[in-house]
């Protein structure tokens, strides 16, 4: 557990430090924010678009090795992050950075998963879960400290030490993890179909925040990515050892869960805005805005060891639901905000959403892995960590074009112009009905949620809960 959440830890923590040094960078390398949000871009597109491949290798090979090998992968790629002579450099090496995290994240869960015996997997699955928030909620007060005392090089020179020593935990204590079955072939067919879609949706989806969905360019994104997806579950269906076996799917329970999970995902993304709201309409200095924006992230970290404890002992669906229903509640408490809210009252606000996402996430993560044979562990690992990033790929445009919507539509703005200038009255306006549509995802999920629960009843004999 120490050595894969070091590698958990060190993933997360470098996603939000990158966050926060961005306008740095531009200053230090002399270029422009346009070049250096691909920083960001390059490694969350191989991310997504190599998750179930990875998975898919860690059922074949042995994860132990595969893992490592991620570590080496991140920990030099970090180190030549640090020493990087322009731009162009460093977005080459973050590309770099990101093959070693996709395969530390698409593993890490699996052979949690596969060590942890089944009556302690959600609290096991918890404390992974709490590692993320704590890498989220100090990355960017660390990146913050890191940046004023010794530049921005050092939020990727951190990484190399902490990926040394988790290597050596792992390499000491893990045991190999060879595959459960023998002989199995890639399916690069599959594979590269997957690739091209996933790529195709993530860099589509993120480009449409700059360009509009109505850009020719994100059009074609999205239509090849739809082709591909067509022409992926069709191959699929033909060839004997699939990238993915889609018989995972027709188990309603799984598919659920995964469901829930990038619902959830989507809503988290309008947490975004709230950057805004502090700063133009409450007027806090940044240092008061980073600590409240760790409220959600510690809150969710508190309970998710405790929400897998419980899911081991009662039971994911009742846990899970009841996080659903603390964070609809959240953000109906949010959907209320004005712009004279005190600080208190707001923090107040989120407070539930916080506790009822750390309550939701274990034990659903725990019933997704928890729903397939242990050799196919890897893409199951794999679609959980796509249904999150996939998830805040859709979010984030989603959010924004409502938030900007909203407040064009009465006037207050024009894409293009200065966000400052925006009235107060306005940006509560826009954040209100994107909470409400954050709202109404959480009540989907807790649609599906009732579905899951009566459908695992009904299954099981006497309709008890396992």
């Amino acid at each position: 557990m120490a050595g894969i959440g070091s590698g958990v830890l060190m993933a997360t923590l470098d996603a939000s430090i990158v966050n926060v040094s961005l306008p740095t960078m531009v200053a230090a390398l002399q270029t422009t924010f346009a070049h250096i949000q691909w920083v960001i871009l390059g490694y969350l597109l191989v991310l997504t678009s190599l998750v179930l491949g990875v998975g898919r290798l860690g059922d074949m090979f042995s994860k132990k090795k595969l893992y490592l090998a991620g570590l080496a992968v991140f920990s030099l790629s970090s180190l030549l992050c640090g020493l990087a002579p322009g731009v162009g450099w460093l977005i080459g090496f973050r590309i770099f950075q990101g093959l070693g995290a996709v395969m530390m994240q698409a593993l890490g869960v699996a052979i949690v998963t596969e060590i942890f015996p089944v009556s302690e997997r959600g609290r096991a699955l918890g404390i992974i879960g709490a590692v993320v928030s704590i890498g989220l909620s100090f990355g960017p007060a660390l990146g913050g400290v890191l940046i004023s005392l010794a530049g921005w090089r050092s939020i990727f020179l951190v990484n190399v030490p902490i990926g040394l020593t988790a290597a050596l935990i792992i390499s000491r204590h893990l045991p190999l993890l060879p595959p459960q079955r023998s002989g199995q072939r890639f399916d690069y067919i599959g594979a590269t179909l997957l690739m091209i879609t996933l790529l195709s949706y993530a860099l589509g989806m993120t480009l449409s925040e700059r360009f509009g969905f109505g850009h020719l360019g994100i059009q074609i994104l999205l239509i090849l990515a739809a082709a591909c997806l067509c022409a992926f579950i069709g191959a699929e269906c033909y060839i004997s050892q699939p990238m993915i076996e889609l018989r995972l799917f027709r188990d309603p329970l799984f598919s659920c869960n995964l469901l829930m999970g990038f619902a959830v995902f989507i809503s988290l993304s309008g947490l975004f805005l709230i950057p805004f709201f502090l700063e133009l309409v409450k007027g806090c200095e940044t240092l008061i805005m980073g600590l409240i924006m760790m409220v959600v992230p510690l809150s969710m970290g508190l309970l998710a060891p405790v929400a897998g404890l419980l899911s081991d002992r009662f039971g994911s669906r009742g846990i899970s639901f009841g996080g659903l229903l603390l964070a609809f509640l959240g953000y109906l408490a949010l959907s209320t905000i004005d712009q004279h809210i005190s600080l208190g009252r707001y923090i107040l606000y989120v407070i539930p959403l916080g506790l009822g996402l750390g309550l939701f996430l274990s034990p659903n993560n725990s019933a997704i892995m928890g729903a397939v044979s242990r050799e196919r562990l890897g893409v199951a690992s794999g679609l959980m960590t796509l249904s999150r990033t996939l998830g805040q790929t859709t979010g984030l445009p989603i959010m924004s074009t409502i938030f900007i919507t909203l407040i064009h539509r009465q006037g207050g703005w024009s894409p293009g112009g200065n966000l400052s200038a925006i009235p107060p009255k306005l940006i509560v306006s826009g954040l209100i009905g994107t909470f409400r549509l954050a709202a109404l995802l959480i009540l989907i999920s807790l649609a599906l949620s009732v579905m899951a629960w009566w459908l695992d009843k009904s299954k099981r004999p006497g309709g008890s809960e396992g």
